[in-house]
């Protein structure tokens, strides 16, 4: 709370926005400062609001994106199409390098983010801009510290901050500087090469938290995906900063919702909210360590969308001690498999269902299945073992007890890469002994290890039946359907 002009900033902002032709902002809704809630800004309800209420509406000229931004119109040659074959979504390559073509949307979207910043007052976006945060606490941001505290969890290896370092310096920093009187305004300071680089992670932070999906209106219209939530913004068309909406908090429990019109965009209540409640929005069925990744915060309902992986060396490096093989053998079964086809991780994750068409939640998240992909790819390396040493595996009964053990006991392992326990971290978490960034991390990787310990159970369970089958110990409803 070191900013003393947060409030008047949320006003000049609300001023600005109240004054735009086609906005609205209802009565009965207030802008409010949320840091002691771990928050920054929000929208709180002020009176009872009744369902299907239009909360605000914001003017699809306000939005900030390729059509409404100056930049693509004072340096057309580097939006224009060039009509070449390109990669779909125009990335820069694994190693930072520049592929050929326009800017994709992601990096459109910085250029124009990154110009209209520096434009300063000249912007007609500078009260967005100031309330736009400065600092982010997405994974991005973290120092390498900070980090250790996910521990063994996959989601550090999704961060990307190398490769978004070489995009920015390949794609985004030369257009700056090859137009530096453009995205400057007369007289204004140049930064330095570092500075721009940071102003680019910026924005870049800015736009993966902030930014909407533009192009699915009719998607999201169709009455058929009326009880569908999607908000997903990898590979759209096109995407834009939405003065207010971005506003908006989110939950996995909400009760509002942007719908996408022709000329605005309007947010509405799914239910009725009553007064003194803040007004949620939805970022989709994201776990915590991706929505910790994405946006800097964590939750206790988005806790059911938690996800793992297990890799496939952790699965195969389980079947050669469970089958003893031959090393001979267990080369010759390997190399079998055609490494195109072969996937190198698995996601454990639980049936978790959507919030229904008033954005709650009705259902129980479990752990119902073991990943059919990975079932089908070890399925696939037993049946290389047995063409190469029929002895091994003399039976094909004992093929699915084989996996579910090897499953099993990769899954054990798994959870055994976690430096401290389940009740550990439970203990730090409710105990309040933690706090901060870390806290966030002690989170995820409570909740991933919570996920890991479902998903053994569960597979210990099928491990059991399977055993009885195959021992000839058949479940009674089986044995009757089989005389």
């Amino acid at each position: 709370m070191s900013d003393p002009t947060f409030n008047s900033k949320s006003a000049s902002f609300l001023d600005w926005f109240k004054s735009l032709p086609g906005a609205t902002f209802h009565p009965n809704i207030e802008i409010q400062d949320l840091r002691a809630n771990g928050a920054g800004r929000g929208i709180v309800t002020t009176a009872d609001i009744p369902e299907d209420t239009v909360l605000f509406t914001i003017p699809r000229t306000a939005i900030i994106n390729t059509q409404t931004s100056d930049l693509p119109k004072r340096v057309p040659q580097v939006f224009e199409t060039t009509g070449l074959e390109e990669d779909e979504d125009n990335e820069a390559d694994g190693d930072g390098s520049e592929t050929s073509g326009p800017p994709d949307n992601w990096v459109s979207l910085i250029l124009i983010m990154v110009y209209e910043y520096l434009q300063g007052d000249k912007s007609r976006w500078k009260p967005y801009f100031d309330v736009l945060p400065s600092q982010f606490e997405t994974l991005m941001w973290w120092s390498d510290q900070e980090l250790v505290e996910l521990q063994a969890s996959s989601i550090v290896a999704k961060i990307g901050k190398e490769e978004a370092d070489g995009m920015f310096r390949s794609r985004v920093l030369p257009v700056i500087e090859e137009n530096a009187d453009i995205f400057y305004p007369e007289g204004a300071e140049r930064l330095s090469e570092d500075q721009l680089l940071t102003l680019a992670h910026r924005m870049g932070s800015t736009i993966m938290a902030y930014a909407f999906d533009l192009e699915n209106d009719d998607e999201e219209n169709d009455p058929e995906n009326e009880d569908e939530w999607i908000e997903d913004k990898e590979g759209t068309l096109m995407m834009g900063m939405v003065p207010m909406a971005d506003i908006l908090n989110a939950d996995a429990e909400f009760n509002a919702h942007v719908n996408h019109g022709e000329d605005s965009l309007t947010v509405t209540t799914l239910r009725p909210i009553p007064a003194g409640s803040e007004v949620l929005n939805y970022y989709g069925p994201l776990g915590n360590g991706e929505l910790l990744r994405r946006y800097g915060y964590v939750t206790t309902r988005h806790a059911r969308y938690d996800v793992t992986e297990v890799s496939w060396d952790l699965i195969l490096s389980v079947l050669k001690d469970t089958l003893k093989v031959d090393e001979a053998i267990w080369g010759r079964a390997v190399n079998e498999l055609d490494p195109e086809e072969i996937e190198d991780a698995f996601v454990v994750e639980r049936d978790s269902g959507e919030p229904d068409a008033r954005g709650e939640l009705r259902d129980d998240a479990h752990v119902k299945e073991v990943p059919t992909d990975l079932v089908d790819q070890i399925h696939t390396i037993l049946k290389a073992i047995r063409k190469v040493s029929p002895s091994t595996i003399p039976d094909k009964a004992l093929r699915d007890e084989i996996t579910l053990l090897a499953i099993h006991r990769a899954l054990e392992l798994r959870l055994a890469q976690y430096p401290t326990s389940q009740a550990q971290d439970f203990d730090l978490l409710s105990g309040n002994k933690v706090s901060g960034r870390q806290k966030m991390a002690v989170a995820v990787r409570w909740g991933e290890k919570v996920l890991l310990q479902e998903a053994i159970d569960f597979v210990h369970e099928k491990v059991l039946r399977v055993k009885a089958t195959t021992d000839g110990d058949e479940p009674h409803a089986k044995r009757q359907r089989t005389t």
